[in-house]
């Protein structure tokens, strides 16, 4: 069993495409990440791909794109997922927290508190959201399209209000948001940024990227306080994933905070089922 580190995302994601569309459904976000380095070279300065492999089969992967926390994929055997601890720590000498679908995140945590010594603390259970075919939603006035130039001020702010309810830990500055969202609204196709309008105003946004060999990933879906129980979030995401889906997409993928009933039952009425739990963690000293 050895510690494979990868400088190709094209061969680190040929490594650890399976075929198997369940198995990328569940670890979206790391074909995800994989992907995006593929289709926009140079967006990340530095990034790490790592498998752990045994007779040159894969057991276990991460990637890593600074500053967010390494994401790792479903694994059957834990002592592949601690032999990835311990060459992640090798190689960024601290980890700071983790993202993955249970139970393999939680062999990873156990393993690197023994390797550290540090303190874990769940940041988010997460549900791991998959969708084959839309399902008819109730219809509404306003329409969805593609986000513009002239939207990039109010989308800004909603990228910094919507990091700073949902992922505190990891809030943006907003030159973070800025570039964040001229990303999205660049002609790349790998990754958009949808709004929904009403007479003239936009009352929600839902994003689109981390593209896979089969999907897309949906988010951030973020709808101010006061504009939320409308149905803007549910006709916007429905109509963002029936258009990937229309172009070329066989699914889409989305998480959403376990914690959050309204925003799990809202993506289900679309048509998206859960097919795994993930949990972020992190690490104090």
């Amino acid at each position: 069993m050895e510690v494979v580190r990868h400088t190709d995302p094209r061969k680190f994601l040929a490594a650890i495409d399976r075929g198997d569309e369940g198995f990328e459904a569940r670890n979206n976000l790391v074909f995800g990440v994989a992907g995006t380095l593929v289709e926009r070279p140079g967006l990340y300065e530095t990034y790490n791909l790592w498998t752990v492999e045994a007779d040159g089969l894969p057991l276990a992967a991460a990637v890593r794109t600074p500053p967010f926390h390494p994401s790792i994929t479903d694994a059957s055997d834990p002592e592949a997922v601690r032999a990835l601890a311990a060459g992640i720590l090798e190689d960024i000498g601290e980890i700071e927290g983790v993202i993955g679908a249970v139970p393999t995140v939680d062999w990873f945590v156990a393993a690197a508190v023994e390797l550290t010594g540090a303190r874990a603390d769940v940041l988010m259970r997460e549900g791991v959201f998959r969708l084959d075919t839309v399902a008819e939603v109730p219809v509404l006035s306003g329409l969805a399209r593609p986000g513009a130039a002239a939207d990039e001020k109010l989308l800004v702010r909603w990228f910094m209000d919507f990091q700073a309810e949902a992922l505190p830990r990891e809030a943006l500055d907003e030159a973070q948001a800025r570039r964040a969202v001229g990303l999205r609204l660049d002609d790349n196709p790998s990754n958009g940024l949808w709004v929904w309008e009403v007479d003239g105003r936009v009352v929600s946004m839902s994003g689109y990227g981390g593209p896979t060999p089969n999907g897309a990933r949906i988010g951030p879906v973020y709808t101010p306080p006061d504009l939320r129980a409308h149905g803007f979030a549910t006709a916007l995401v429905a109509a963002q994933t029936r258009w990937l889906l229309d172009h070329g997409r066989r699914f889409c993928f989305l998480f959403t905070d376990l914690s959050n009933p309204t925003s799990n039952s809202i993506y289900e009425r679309i048509g998206y089922r859960k097919v795994a739990e993930a949990a972020h963690y992190g690490f104090t000293r």
